[in-house]
């Protein structure tokens, strides 16, 4: 008897075991990239892990989405995230809590989603962006050759950085942006793209440094690359000022405390899609071949 409970037990158990291991291997995750009306970005890559949020059988841009939203703004998907559905299908009505006349674009690997209902899989990157303007639509999507890469201090990387935009009959135009200029953690550098939109980016401070551009002969949404840099953080010096008053005399003396932060160095994410394929510069439906009716779609007529 003991001996028939102990085996049952052990089947349960490695029953359980590949129930984990089956669970574990089906899970999905994306990478999630919002950028605001200020065309700043609010999340960078982050790491979501997708299941059927709405129940139709399928993991989608709008489950990756509403979930960023859910795990990562203030108040959940409820306070950040709506969507509706129109005479065209699923529609977006508000993006990181923004409300901008359906004027939103989502690209997955860097090619424009026919909309939030298609799929997604294991290692996707989505990329979602406001228009600051919805009534200005000389508002391009934009991207690196490249997602993230990790080194140490003083490594050199070359980045090439492009836009999307369409041609006389509606087909999609990737552009080499020149003259952007380079921001790591939102400061700007002197590092600017050429000609051929590549540059060459230092980096010097140990830890994840995003980086991400402005201005040149485009108006870019902010694209995205992460450099982890291994290493120990720079010094940081925090100054306590203390003041004495007396009736003649004023002393002050000042002390300083200096801490170094550890770095935390993570692995590269594996299976990174190659980017560069066809984006799309402005929220669009593609129904049928009709790209301007698309876009119209998307922009004016999901409500």
């Amino acid at each position: 008897m003991k001996k028939s409970f102990a085996m049952a037990a052990a089947l349960v158990m490695s029953f359980s075991a590949a129930a984990m291991n089956a669970s574990a291997e089906g899970e999905t995750k994306v990478y999630v990239t919002i950028s605001d009306s200020n065309s700043a970005l609010v999340l960078t890559q982050e790491p979501v892990n997708v299941t059927d949020i709405d129940g139709d059988g399928k993991l989608t841009v709008n489950d990756a989405l509403y979930i960023a939203h859910e795990d990562n703004y203030e108040g959940g998907a409820a306070a950040g995230y709506k969507t509706s559905v129109g005479q065209y299908g699923l529609g977006l009505d508000v993006l990181w809590g923004k409300e901008n006349q359906q004027s939103f674009g989502y690209y997955v690997n860097t090619k424009m989603a026919n909309g939030l209902t298609d799929e997604v899989k294991d290692g996707d990157y989505i990329d979602a962006l406001t228009f600051p303007d919805p009534s200005d639509l000389d508002y391009h999507y934009s991207w690196f050759d490249a997602r993230e890469g990790e080194g140490e201090a003083d490594k050199e990387v070359t980045l090439q950085l492009k836009a999307l935009s369409f041609d006389a009959s509606w087909a999609p135009v990737e552009n080499p942006v020149e003259g952007a200029k380079i921001t790591i953690n939102g400061n700007e550098t002197d590092f600017v793209t050429d000609a051929e939109g590549k540059v060459t980016v230092k980096f010097t401070e140990a830890g994840k440094n995003v980086v991400s551009a402005k201005g040149g002969n485009f108006k870019i949404a902010p694209p995205s690359y992460i450099m982890t840099v291994n290493g120990e953080a720079a010094e940081t010096t925090t100054t306590t000022t203390t003041t004495t008053t007396t009736s003649t005399t004023t002393t002050t003396t000042t002390t300083a405390k200096t801490t170094k932060a550890p770095v935390t160095t993570t692995k590269s994410k594996s299976n990174s899609p190659k980017t560069g394929d066809s984006g799309a510069a402005m929220a669009v439906v593609a129904l049928g071949a009709a790209a301007a009716a698309a876009f119209t779609l998307r922009r004016r007529n999901e409500k």
